[in-house]
């Protein structure tokens, strides 16, 4: 039981991870664990545990609710019970909270092949100074504000803008183009140092795909043959359209099919190779 004094409730003081469950395992494990210390350390947030004790967690998760396909786990870790429910961390009374929530995440192939369709919000991503978008932090009313935009629009999801004007990401998940044969995606500086993204990133260079990481306007958007984003639950989804202009080419297209290939086996072979953990020694 979660206390209603407890950080994360009364302030959104915590740092999370998403991870998918592939066979019954949450793939790429460690870059998930990198990126959840390294948020927590920025934070002065003390998690308690190790990456081994955190991952049994997962796997207990795992067995306990028999999640095999199609599922994720959130992995949270808030500052703990607070003795009032005010800003200041030294009220906090003692260990981090660390949950592990399951759920099924059933794979929907008519969304998928018929792509998303974004709306690009006025809400921006926040420069560094303001709060640092590469924290995955508990505090996301700035993807909620955004997101409640874009579904007043009627669209999948929020295409947000970096304080310059140029793309940033999405919502909930980050953003690519296709423009004459080469993947593009923002700079990566106002965005979450996703991992999906990083993995496209990485294939796009193993495989001689042309790809940059690069500023780029809406103009740039609105001509790309394709377009995608990339999410942890998701992996690659076409998109369709965005702020009502269709984009040239086929939903998904030949490249977004490539990479969508390429990174399910990328998944395969990380799954492959990992072992459930022992007893505790």
């Amino acid at each position: 039981m979660v206390s209603v004094f407890d950080s994360g409730f009364v302030l959104g003081d915590g740092v999370w991870e998403g991870l998918r469950v592939v066979d019954g395992h949450p793939a790429f494990v460690e870059p998930h664990l990198d990126r959840l210390f390294e948020t927590a350390r920025a934070i002065v947030l003390d998690i308690g545990l190790s990456r081994e004790a955190l991952t049994r967690a997962l796997y207990e998760t795992i067995e306990a609710n028999d999640l095999i396909n199609d599922a994720h786990l959130r992995l949270m870790v808030t500052r703990g019970v607070r003795r009032q429910p005010y800003q200041d961390p030294r009220l906090a009374l003692g260990k981090a909270t660390v949950v592990v929530v399951p759920a099924r995440s059933p794979h929907d192939p008519e969304a998928a092949a018929r792509g998303l369709d974004l709306f690009t919000v006025h809400v921006r991503r926040a420069a560094p100074d303001v709060q640092d978008p590469k924290i995955n932090s508990h505090s996301k009313f700035n993807c909620i504000a955004a997101c409640i935009q874009a579904n007043a629009a009627g669209a999948d999801e929020a295409l947000m803008l970096d304080p310059h004007g140029f793309v940033a990401t999405c919502n909930s998940t980050h953003f690519f183009i296709v423009r004459r044969g080469e993947v593009w995606t923002s700079s990566g500086k106002y965005c979450l140092g996703g991992i999906t993204r990083g993995h496209v990133v990485t294939l796009c260079r193993r495989n001689d795909i042309a790809c940059r990481e690069t500023d780029f306007s809406l103009t740039d958007v609105y001509g790309a043959e394709e377009a995608f984003v990339t999410g942890t639950l998701g992996g690659l989804t076409a998109v369709r359209c965005v702020d009502g202009r269709e984009l040239s080419g086929p939903v998904p297209g030949p490249l977004t099919k490539r990479l969508q290939a390429l990174y399910a086996d990328l998944v395969r072979t990380d799954v492959a190779a990992r072992q459930r953990p022992g007893p505790i020694a």
